[in-house]
C-alpha cells in the first residue's frame, strides 16, 4: 500500500435540501482537478466527497416532501452522485453520514470526548440559525443588527434570515481551551488556511475569545444518538466534520494500517462560508482527542453573476432570474469546456463573477481557436504528408535544440508549481504558452510550403514531429482539466497507453512521440460556439 505516497483529499459533504447546484459542482471539481493531478504525479490519492444527512435542516426538508428523513436522503443521494458522474469527478469514495461506519465513529468520538475532559453537560440559552446549523451569541447577534440596521429583529449574521431561540439541555465540547492551541497552530503552521487573507480572517475570530460550543441536541431526533445518553442526538457539525476520518478508517480497529497511511488530509476543499468550522471547531476537536491535523484547508470564493447590462457582479438567485444550473452550462460548452472555464477562468480563492458571454470567448479563444484546431491542423498535415502516420522519428531527434523544444523545456515544473498552490489559471497559461508557441510555428514554418519541395523532406518531418511531440505534452498536461479530451488526443497520436499516466514528469520529457503510427484525424474537438446560442 505505501509504496506511493498518498495523498488524502475532500470536498465538503454536501447537504441534501437542495439539488446540487453550480457552487457545490464548483467545489467538488476543484477537488478533482488536483486529484487527478496528484494521480499523475505519483501519489496514491483518495479522493473523498459524501452528503450530509442529519440536522434540522433535513427533517424539515423530509417533512415539506411528505418524507421520512431517511427517504428524503436516499432520493437526493442520486442528484449528486449522477451529476458527478457526469461532470468526470473522479472520486474514490462517497460517504452519507447516514451510513453504519459513520454512526460507528461518531459514537467513538463521543466516548473519546468524554474520556478527554474537555466535554461537560449543561443548558443552551441562545440563538440558532437552522439553515445554517449555526449557534450565535448574543453580543453576535446585536451587533449584527446594528451594523444592518435590523436592530432587535434577530437576523443569522451570515445568511440574514430569521434565527430561532432556542433552550435545552446540552453537552458541551470545551473549545475555549483551545485558543492558545489554535494561534499557536497558525503561527507555526502559516500556510494551514489558503489562501493568505483567510488566514488572517480565522487568526482574528480566534484572538478574539472562543465560547464552548453546544454540540448535542434535544429538540429534534434526527441524528446520531450520543452512546452514553440516549435523550441527545448529535449537532450536525460534530458529526459531519468526523466523515474526513471515518473515511480512512477512524475507530475500525480493522483498518488501523489504513488510517495510518492516509491520514491526516493533505487537503480540506471548503467554501468561505465554512471556514471557521475546518479552521477553528474540526483542528481543536482533533487536539482534543489526540489526533493529527490536517495539513491543508483551502476555502475558495463565491460564484456571483455578471449582469451583462451594467457590468456588475451580483448574487445568483432564482428571484433575480440569474441563477446558472450546472446543466445550462453543459448545455451550452459541454463537459470538458464547462470544466475547462471553472478551473482556469475563475480566481479560485476570492469570489468570482462568471457569464454566459465570458465563457464563449474563452471557450472559442483558447478551445476552439488554439488547442482544437492545433490537434486538428498538425493531425490532418501528418495524415496528408506521410500517409496516414507520423514521420520516422530520426536518431537523436530528441535531442535536437528548436524553438518548441525549447519552451517544453522544464514546463511539467513551472506547471506543477501552478497545480501545487491551486493555482489552475496559472497552470493553464503554462500550457497555452506551448499551444500558442505551436500555432505560431505552423505559420513561421509553413509546413505547406516544404512539403512541395521533395528535397526538403526531413526538414517537414522535423516540422510535424515537433507539432505532434508538442501536442503530446500538452495533453498530459490538460488531462486534470479535460480528461476525455486528453485520452481521446492521445488516441488520435496513437499512444492510447499513455493516457493516466502516473509519471506525469517522464511523460512530459520532450522526445516521447512514436514514429510511423498511424494518425486518427477525427471530427473537432471543440466547434465554435455560435455566438446567438449562448445569449439565448
Amino acid at each position: 500500500m505505501a509504496e506511493k505516497p498518498s495523498y488524502f483529499i475532500t470536498t465538503p459533504i454536501y447537504y441534501v435540501n437542495a439539488a446540487p447546484h453550480l457552487g457545490t459542482a464548483y467545489c467538488t471539481m476543484l477537488a478533482d482537478v488536483q486529484a487527478r493531478y496528484r494521480r499523475a504525479a505519483g501519489y496514491d490519492v483518495k479522493f473523498l466527497t459524501g452528503m450530509d444527512e442529519h440536522g434540522e435542516k433535513v427533517a424539515e426538508a423530509a417533512a415539506n416532501h411528505g418524507m421520512t428523513p431517511q427517504e428524503w436522503c436516499d432520493s437526493q443521494a442520486p442528484l449528486f452522485t449522477n451529476l458527478w458522474k457526469e461532470l468526470e469527478i473522479s472520486n474514490d469514495d462517497f460517504i452519507r453520514t447516514t451510513e453504519p461506519r459513520q454512526q460507528h465513529a461518531v459514537q467513538y468520538l463521543w466516548e473519546r470526548m468524554r474520556e478527554s475532559g474537555y466535554l461537560y453537560k449543561g443548558s443552551y440559552d441562545g440563538w440558532y440559525c437552522v439553515p445554517e446549523e449555526t449557534y450565535f451569541t448574543e453580543n453576535q447577534v446585536r451587533k449584527s443588527d446594528e451594523e444592518k440596521g435590523t436592530h432587535g429583529q434577530h437576523l443569522c449574521p451570515d445568511c440574514g434570515r430569521p434565527l430561532e431561540r432556542v433552550q435545552e439541555e446540552s453537552y458541551f465540547f470545551k473549545l475555549s481551551a483551545f485558543q492558545d492551541k489554535l494561534l499557536k497552530l497558525y503561527d507555526e503552521h502559516p500556510d494551514f488556511v489558503q489562501p493568505d487573507f483567510r488566514m488572517n480572517e480565522v487568526r482574528s475570530f480566534v484572538a478574539g475569545g472562543l465560547q464552548d460550543l453546544s454540540v448535542s441536541r434535544t429538540s429534534f431526533d434526527w441524528g446520531i444518538k450520543v452512546p452514553f445518553d440516549d435523550k441527545h442526538v448529535t449537532y450536525v457539525w460534530f458529526d459531519a466534520l468526523l466523515n474526513y476520518a471515518t473515511a480512512v478508517g477512524y475507530s475500525d480497529p480493522s483498518r488501523a494500517e489504513e488510517f495510518a497511511y492516509r491520514w491526516p488530509a493533505q487537503l480540506h476543499l471548503v467554501g468561505k462560508d465554512i471556514i471557521r468550522f475546518h479552521c477553528v471547531i474540526w483542528p481543536a476537536m482533533l487536539m482534543a482527542i489526540g489526533e493529527a491535523l490536517p495539513e491543508h484547508v483551502f476555502a475558495h470564493g463565491f460564484l456571483t453573476v455578471r449582469n451583462p447590462e451594467t457590468g456588475q457582479a451580483e448574487k445568483m438567485s432564482k428571484s433575480r432570474g440569474n441563477a446558472i444550473a450546472p446543466q445550462d452550462v453543459v448545455d451550452l460548452l459541454g463537459v470538458e469546456g464547462y470544466r475547462y472555464y471553472f478551473m482556469t477562468d475563475v480566481i479560485h480563492g476570492e469570489d468570482s463573477a462568471i457569464s454566459y458571454e465570458r465563457m464563449e470567448q474563452v471557450y472559442n479563444a483558447d478551445l476552439a481557436n488554439s488547442w482544437g484546431n492545433l490537434v486538428s491542423r498538425t493531425l490532418n498535415m501528418s495524415a496528408k504528408y506521410f500517409d496516414g502516420k507520423t514521420p520516422e522519428v530520426p536518431e537523436g531527434w530528441a535531442g535536437k535544440p528548436g524553438t518548441l523544444h525549447g519552451i517544453a523545456e522544464g514546463i511539467e515544473g513551472r506547471y506543477a508549481k501552478c497545480m501545487e498552490r491551486l493555482d489552475y489559471a496559472g497552470a493553464k497559461d503554462v500550457v497555452m504558452e506551448l499551444v500558442h508557441a505551436a500555432n505560431h510555428f505552423i505559420e513561421d514554418s509553413a509546413p505547406w510550403a516544404v512539403a512541395k519541395d521533395p528535397a526538403r523532406k526531413d526538414e517537414l518531418a522535423d516540422i510535424i514531429l515537433s507539432l505532434l511531440e508538442s501536442i503530446r505534452i500538452c495533453a498530459h498536461l490538460f488531462e486534470p482539466f479535460m480528461p476525455s479530451t486528453s485520452t481521446e488526443v492521445l488516441r488520435r497520436l496513437g499512444l492510447e497507453d499513455e493516457a493516466s499516466t502516473d509519471d506525469l514528469a517522464g511523460a512530459c520529457v520532450w522526445g516521447g512521440i512514436h514514429g510511423g503510427v498511424p494518425v486518427a484525424k477525427g471530427e473537432a474537438l471543440f466547434p465554435r460556439l455560435n455566438t446567438k446560442k449562448a445569449a439565448k
